[in-house]
């Protein structure tokens, strides 16, 4: 009832919106555009998603090896230059997992997945966390909710330790690596994470194969590799992973977990909960499960069993060029993963295929010959799942050309029935959505920008819902990690995009046996209608990059989301002394009910020390320089006209170094190989960004002279980038 109500409101504000245009492109892009849609073919995409996701293909799985081929075999027959690149990964696979209730009754853990098909099944991998180490551990167990730092600090509050403990943690609101990241630093022995189902399973919906839901055995893998200070190859940071790669001895990798981790189902976690006693766990924290929901320690005692074949694994990147014709040293890179922990129709093949069919269409105009006017590269990674292996490795291999020669990189995942998501490199905003403008959404008759724009304006929040419904270029999403477009922007400097569909299926299969076509058309996009919907708008993203002759990056939108940014880390620090000051007065007049809750057993934390004026003013001035020459810089791009050649390449060349003015060589403290100052995720988010992470981290953290040396360095960027587009602007407006 509330979601067809939803649809019935978004449909309206669709309609109202529908009207706000973008500017022209010429005839002859538009032409251009037209041929390629007319060259799509959706019954593509299902044809290779039912290759591609028949059996489990899995890093250095046969089947992944074979998929690689045949999209190898498909580009080269578009006719593309394909090759297929292999790098040497670490990837462990279980050997031995095993999870038991020693008391107050003794249970032992299933630990499997029923399948509904054997032969479409066969050679999966079981449930387990990549990159948890080997360990045989007992102790009481403790629940913890998601397990990210502020529950540790309600635990605190309530005076329970989970030193020496087991904890058990339900997946969500947090990348799953951060779970036993922070268990380990609270000296826990070991980690067990569950999927509720209040948050994918059948407090959502009907559960799979009757609806999308999880199912009670369904279990969600994944790597727990802490990615906030490196993704990829755990043993070769900074470098690529190829034969004769200098590789880090296991024990001193830091990205590999610290305390064993197993994920398991909530049916065979309701037997552990069902066992623990101690408080009633708060209201925030309960979930679906048919018990009542309490923290422990105790008396539950568990003892859970790991060991892991360390082995490398083959991973083949499939990397595809059409060289261009006139700036074939300027690339145009666009990408998705094809590796998955099991069949993986939705995650990643739906993505995938609708990567491929775009490729296709693109490639079918060089028969009148046409040629991009920048080199497309086309790639499909691999090993994407544990941790961003495959384009990460490309990537550090390739560095030094990627800086000289990538314009963009656009990335996709994931795909199903919903609305236009899109994130990225903010100088590429007012692009995303005029080229989503051009691009009708398959339900509602709309374009997907409109659409976009009403759900913003029916279920969006604070300055986003004010632009929707002011008509202003919609906000795209600052990216911090979870896909391919990591290495590129973060760690290389390279402006990026993610762009996807999702929103309206029914997604309870993430990463389990249960990721199957049969799943994939019945409820997440049935027809592939937003597969080719995606095919459409990312296609033509990457044909206005390539054939622009002044690259279609503004910089006003940067300008102004760095404006916010500033404004958010100024905010924290005096909302940060506004709580301090709050707590103390409570203490002071012994409100201790006010700050641990009434009726509730526990201890207050030590007062936090006092949180000083940071000078901001070096930030804030450097700001305001920015806006201006941004301003400066799109009233020239706007009006350029023809350029002589050499003023056109001297501006390509500011834009294709934009990302990099944003970062330096030194990177993030504590993490750097993460060198960019405006986009990073954060060190206890995992997937989640932190803008301007090198300030605001070290505010949280309360890490005060680190937040005056990294306010100072950032405002160095940023006073530097200004006055490069203000050479950039003059150089617009110079016709000599």
């Amino acid at each position: 009832m509330v979601r067809r109500s939803a649809v019935g409101w978004l449909g309206m504000a669709c309609a109202a919106m529908a009207a706000h245009a973008g500017p022209e492109i010429s005839g002859e892009q538009r032409a251009l555009e037209e041929r390629f849609d007319a060259a799509l073919q959706r019954s593509n995409l299902g044809e290779w998603m039912e290759r591609l996701a028949a059996r489990p293909h899995h890093v250095g799985s046969a089947q992944g090896r074979s998929n690689a081929l045949f999209m190898a075999e498909l580009f080269e027959s578009w006719g593309y230059e394909t090759r297929v690149e292999e790098f040497r990964v670490l990837f462990p696979t279980p050997k031995r997992r095993a999870l038991t209730l020693l008391a107050p009754e003794r249970f032992e853990a299933r630990l499997e997945e029923p399948v509904l098909d054997a032969a479409a099944s066969a050679g999966k991998l079981p449930g387990y966390n990549a990159y948890s180490p080997d360990g045989d551990v007992t102790g009481p167990l403790v629940y913890v909710n998601y397990g990210i730092p502020e529950d540790y600090e309600e635990l605190a509050r309530r005076g329970i330790d989970v030193a020496g403990r087991i904890v058990i943690a339900r997946y969500g609101a947090s990348w799953r690596g951060i779970k036993p990241k922070v268990a380990a630093e609270h000296g826990a022995l070991g980690c067990i994470l569950y999927s509720d189902p209040r948050d994918d399973g059948y407090f959502q919906g009907e559960v799979y194969p009757e609806g999308g839901y999880r199912p009670d055995v369904g279990v969600q893998r994944g790597s727990v590799a802490d990615m906030p200070l490196y993704p990829g190859d755990p043993l070769t940071p900074f470098e690529g992973a190829v034969e004769g790669a200098a590789r880090l001895q296991r024990e001193d990798a830091p990205t590999l977990a610290r305390i064993p981790v197993l994920p398991i189902s909530h049916a065979d976690a309701l037997p552990l909960l069902q066992a623990l006693g101690g408080p009633v766990a708060p209201e925030a924290w309960r979930g679906g499960l048919p018990l009542t929901y309490r923290i422990g320690p105790g008396p539950a005692e568990v003892r859970l069993q790991l060991e892991f074949d360390w082995s490398l694994a083959p991973a083949y990147d499939v990397i595809a060029r059409l060289e261009g014709h006139e700036e074939p040293e300027q690339w145009v890179i666009r990408g998705n993963h094809h590796d998955a922990w099991v069949n993986g129709a939705t995650d990643p093949v739906s993505g995938m295929v609708a990567l491929m069919e775009e490729a296709r269409a693109i490639a079918t105009l060089t028969r009148d010959g046409w040629r991009p006017r920048r080199t497309l590269v086309y790639a499909a990674w691999d090993a994407e799942e544990p941790g961003l292996l495959g384009s990460t490795e490309w990537a550090e291999t390739h560095a030094e050309e990627l800086r000289a020669k990538a314009v963009v990189y656009v990335n996709s995942d994931s795909n199903s029935r919903g609305y236009l998501s899109a994130g990225g490199s903010h100088a590429l905003e007012p692009l995303v959505w005029d080229a989503a403008r051009e691009v009708q959404d398959p339900r509602l008759g709309v374009d997907v920008a409109a659409r976009a724009r009403g759900a913003l304006a029916v279920f969006g929040a604070g300055s986003d819902r004010e632009r929707a419904l002011a008509g202003r270029t919609l906000p795209i999403a600052p990216l911090g990690s979870g896909s391919d477009y990591t290495p590129f922007l973060q760690h290389l400097g390279i402006a990026s995009l993610n762009l996807g569909f999702g929103g309206e299926g029914d997604y309870g299969q993430y990463h389990s046996a249960y990721d199957t076509v049969d799943h994939h058309v019945r409820f997440m996009d049935p027809g592939h209608e937003y597969g080719v919907a995606l095919a459409r708008v990312a296609g033509r993203v990457v044909l206005r990059i390539s054939e622009a002759e002044l690259l279609p990056f503004r910089l006003e939108p940067l300008a102004e989301v760095i404006a916010g940014y500033a404004e958010e880390v100024d905010d924290l620090g005096k909302r940060m002394r506004a709580e301090r000051e709050l707590e103390r007065r409570l203490r002071e007049t012994g409100h201790r009910a006010a700050v641990v809750g009434p009726g509730e057993p526990g201890l207050l934390a030590p007062l936090p020390e006092p949180v000083p004026h940071l000078n901001l003013a070096p930030l804030q001035n450097a700001v305001e320089a920015l806006i201006a020459a941004a301003a400066a810089f799109d009233a020239a791009a706007g009006g350029a006209g023809d350029l002589p050649r050499d003023a056109r390449d001297d501006v390509n060349g500011f834009l294709m170094r934009l990302e990099r003015s944003l970062g330096d060589e030194g990177g993030l403290p504590g993490r750097p190989w993460f060198r960019h100052h405006v986009y990073a995720p954060g060190f206890y988010t995992g997937y989640g960004v932190k803008t301007l992470p090198g300030v605001r981290e070290a505010i949280e953290q309360r890490r005060w002279e680190e937040a005056e040396s990294e306010v100072l360095k950032l405002s160095g960027l940023l006073s530097r980038l200004a006055g490069e587009a203000e050479q950039a602007a003059a150089r617009l407006s110079d016709r000599d």
